[in-house]
């Protein structure tokens, strides 16, 4: 397999990522065959995936221009991927130029080009790193320097939770980042589940099993466990609700929503 200019040295490219098969699905270029692969094959199961990711990254768009029109002007993005249009940052920094971003990310592909996006911008950067290990991530100098952690963060969650097996004990790593923050603070999540899917979970578990065999096992949570995550945060309005439920821009926008736009689950919570 011929390895592309742009593709880190370093990686295996004959594994799929999560993070490239994200950005197939969205239309992005920075994917090799291996997850166009992987990524069909899920399709084949849930053909509306690419409406699922859309819907999340409209929801996260909003969740920003939520935060900084509520005065949060620092975020905290971990599982950030691969930049697509409508960055955190781009967003953020349109309301408030001032806003200071952090993505973080283990994926090498997502980090390099993360990079490459930002230069130039000294209110935003990418650290490498794994939200398996909130205590690297928050004694992270880099972080440290661009965030200050006395004042409300913005941790976006977004698109990552499920892909952490309740063996890596994902909500002690939330826990445990959601203690180091200030008051104000908000955390912004999406998950996938079974429930909105306008499929039966038998047919929807043929995607699950395909992250299965790439080694990125997709966990399915109920709405019930997704609210276990924000233990100590105040729910912000509407509540846990489907993507295209949270906050839409225009009240009829629902019914033009693909039915597959409502899989899984997203919200914002205040710390207290």
């Amino acid at each position: 397999m011929e390895r592309p200019a742009w593709a880190p040295q370093g990686i295996d490219i004959s594994v799929p990522s999560v993070s490239r098969m994200y950005d197939f699905y969205l239309g992005g270029s920075h994917n090799f065959e291996v997850d166009r692969e992987a990524a069909r094959k899920a399709m084949e199961f849930m053909p509306g995936l690419p409406k699922v990711m859309q819907a999340n990254r409209a929801f996260m768009r909003r969740a920003v221009q939520y935060a900084t029109a509520s005065g949060v002007n620092q975020f905290l993005d971990i599982g950030s991927g691969i930049p697509t249009f409508g960055n955190v940052h781009e967003v953020a920094q349109a309301s408030d130029p001032e806003s200071r971003i952090v993505y973080v990310d283990h994926d090498p592909v997502a980090v390099a080009h993360s990079q490459a996006v930002l230069e130039g911008n000294d209110r935003a950067v990418v650290v490498a790193a794994d939200l398996r290990s909130p205590k690297e991530i928050l004694e992270n100098p880099e972080i440290n320097a661009l965030l200050d952690l006395d004042k409300p963060v913005a941790l976006l969650l977004v698109a990552v939770l499920h892909f952490i097996e309740d063996a890596d004990d994902p909500y002690g790593a939330v826990a445990e980042l959601s203690a180091a923050l200030a008051p104000g603070s908000l955390l912004v999540l999406t998950h996938a589940s079974y429930e909105g899917i306008p499929l039966s979970q038998e047919e929807a578990g043929g995607t699950v099993g395909v992250y299965r065999t790439i080694r990125s096992p997709l966990v399915m949570r109920t709405r019930a466990e997704g609210s276990r995550f924000f233990d100590g945060y105040e729910m912000v309005e509407p509540g846990l609700v489907s993507m295209p439920d949270w906050r839409p821009e225009s009240p009829g926008s629902r019914a033009q929503e693909d039915p597959f736009a409502f899989s899984g689950f997203a919200g914002v919570g205040r710390k207290a």
